[in-house]
């Protein structure tokens, strides 16, 4: 016959420390329209990671919008459209903007 010990085993509690480096995802979205202000459907954004150089894409609807999710908050990343062989001006997500859902319009000059 076994003899059962009068100790509970030890129990191991797991508790989660945010470490340094860690990073915040944040979203951008926007409009891409021609310079009279009308959207753009069929626009190819794309988003540039300035520090990996990692390029993301997305086609807009008709209503002109985009949206990109989980972007580092601690990087600054290029933003431009392209619309058959023209191509916005590129703009600058800074990772000083500190707005949690920043909004970056587009615009492509068409002649």
């Amino acid at each position: 016959m076994l003899k059962r010990a009068g100790r509970l085993p030890a129990m191991v509690l797991l508790v989660w420390f945010p470490c340094a480096g860690q990073f915040d995802t944040r979203p951008v979205t926007g409009v891409v329209t021609d310079q009279r202000g009308n959207t753009l459907r069929g626009v190819a954004v794309q988003v540039e990671n300035t520090v990996t150089l990692s390029i993301r894409s997305y086609i807009t609807g008709k209503d002109g919008r985009y949206q990109f999710n989980l972007l580092n908050d601690d990087t600054d990343y290029i933003l431009k459209a392209k619309y058959r062989r023209y191509w916005s001006r590129p703009r600058t997500l800074s990772k000083f903007d500190s707005s949690r859902h920043p909004e970056v319009d587009l615009v492509i000059p068409i002649e």
